[in-house]
């Protein structure tokens, strides 16, 4: 089976080796000629555990191809359309506008019968857009019939989320494009991937509904940290007793500085303004409180610094551990680390951040910052360290040592993530959000 994948970035790319690994002809198409440059020469443009080995491997196979130029994708039994779909700068909605330009430039050159497949996180409605400009522009004697099969891509994890998913949904609107979508993925299929076939409104509400309860989720745990704040609760120990509930889980219950990234902050905004669209968006209201509730956290990391600072942070070295959203990514599109050290550096303070991945990427999207080249080196003078990305470098950090390096050893564990324990006995003040401030232990 031949397969074109449009669109070669943190999706595109990942899904396109993937496919190669599982033993099909890919050609990915992208229409920036350097990012299709780069990733014939099998280099990645992110950070991604695994993806580099296996691009590696099968470009230099021969079975991995990229391309800018159209013609040389239209060979193919399936499209993959995997581009982006961001918030749109005149309000919440997601813009649309790659995957209708995707399909408007690749359909009209289609030869054979195709199924065009849908990977991209879109408002529900847009396949069914997508099925007319499709039968618009195919020629005669062509048909392309357009499916739905949302990604589930955790960064950090994305090889093993595609080769070894927990689920596999297929929205179609015919039994051929569920024949072809079957054969594709028989592999996973045969190795117990649940599967999921619907329709096609249903497999794109799927991605955004999962999203927006994820994010609900993470939301909640930060609005009983708020409680746990006013009331000396420990909002760790409220989490893990939920935990034990099977109706809930504990998957998600981390309290701290909350989401960000390129996908659940523009996916629930996206989910609600489709709401409006529709007519009901009464049912989502409670998506703002979700968003607001993970906006403040980022405030609270803030004020819980000048808190510690005294109230005023000017000429104040604040120590940052992290600048990705999240571990296992150099991503630091809406950051919430990343934000947390502008605001402080806007009020006066002199941050050092340290990332062990997402340096360059932080370095570029904010160059005023200072930018350094371990933990250490960021921590050393520091009146104040936040741990804002819980990096397993940061977590096996020896507290000891780093005590004795900055001039004030008080950290803001901003995911909740550190031993405050041993934090404490090498001699460090521990701020949580949801938790009592713990001092250092005396150690017998």
């Amino acid at each position: 089976m031949r397969i074109t994948v449009i669109g070669t970035g943190y999706l595109g790319a990942t899904h396109a080796a993937c496919l190669a690994e599982l033993g099909y002809e890919v050609v990915g198409l992208d229409s920036d000629p350097a990012k299709v440059e780069s990733l014939a020469r099998s280099e990645l443009p992110f950070y991604e555990e695994g993806l580099p080995e296996l691009l590696r491997r099968h470009v230099d196979a021969g079975g991995l191809h990229f391309t800018a130029d159209p013609a040389q994708a239209a060979d193919a039994e399936v499209v993959f359309v995997c581009v982006g779909t961001p918030q749109r700068s005149d309000g919440l909605a997601a813009d649309t506008s790659q995957v209708v330009g995707a399909v408007e430039a690749l359909v009209p050159l289609l030869t054979a019968d195709t199924v065009v497949v849908g990977k991209s996180t879109v408002p529900v409605g847009t396949a069914a857009v997508l099925q007319g400009r499709a039968d618009e522009l195919a020629r005669d004697g062509v048909r392309v019939r357009v499916a739905w099969n949302p990604e589930f891509l955790r960064e950090g994890h994305a090889v093993d989320d595609t080769l070894r998913p927990d689920r596999l949904v297929l929205g179609v609107a015919d039994e051929v494009a569920e024949k072809v979508l079957r054969e594709l993925y028989a592999d996973l299929i045969d190795a117990g991937t649940p599967l999921v076939v619907t329709d096609l409104a249903s497999a794109e509400l799927v991605k955004t509904s999962a999203n927006a309860f994820l994010a609900t989720k993470i939301s909640f745990i930060n609005a009983v940290a708020e409680l746990c704040e006013a009331t000396g609760a420990d909002v760790v120990a409220v989490a893990e007793a939920l935990g034990h509930d099977v109706r809930i889980g504990r998957h998600a219950l981390g309290a701290g500085l909350g989401f960000g990234g390129g996908c659940l902050p523009k996916d629930i905004r996206a989910l609600m303004a489709r709401a409006g669209e529709l007519g009901v968006d009464q049912a989502l209201t409670f998506l703002r409180e979700v968003d607001s509730i993970n906006m403040r956290r980022r405030q609270r990391v803030v004020d819980l610094a000048v808190e510690e600072l005294g109230g005023d942070l000017l000429g104040r070295r604040v120590a940052v551990l992290g600048a990705a959203f999240k571990p296992g990514t150099d991503d630091v599109r809406d950051s919430p680390a990343l934000n947390v050290a502008a605001q402080l550096q806007l009020r006066g303070a002199h941050v050092v951040l340290y990332d062990p991945q997402a340096g360059d990427n932080a370095r570029r999207a904010f160059p005023t910052l200072r930018h350094a080249t371990s933990a250490a080196e960021a921590v050393a003078g520091a009146d104040l360290v936040l741990h804002l990305t819980e990096w397993q470098e940061f977590l096996d950090l020896d507290p000891a040592p780093l005590a004795a390096a900055a001039r004030r050893p008080v950290v803001i564990d901003g995911r909740n993530a550190l031993d405050a324990q041993r934090w404490r006995e090498a001699g460090w003040t521990v701020r949580g959000l949801g938790r009592p401030r713990l001092g250092p232990l005396a150690v017998a």
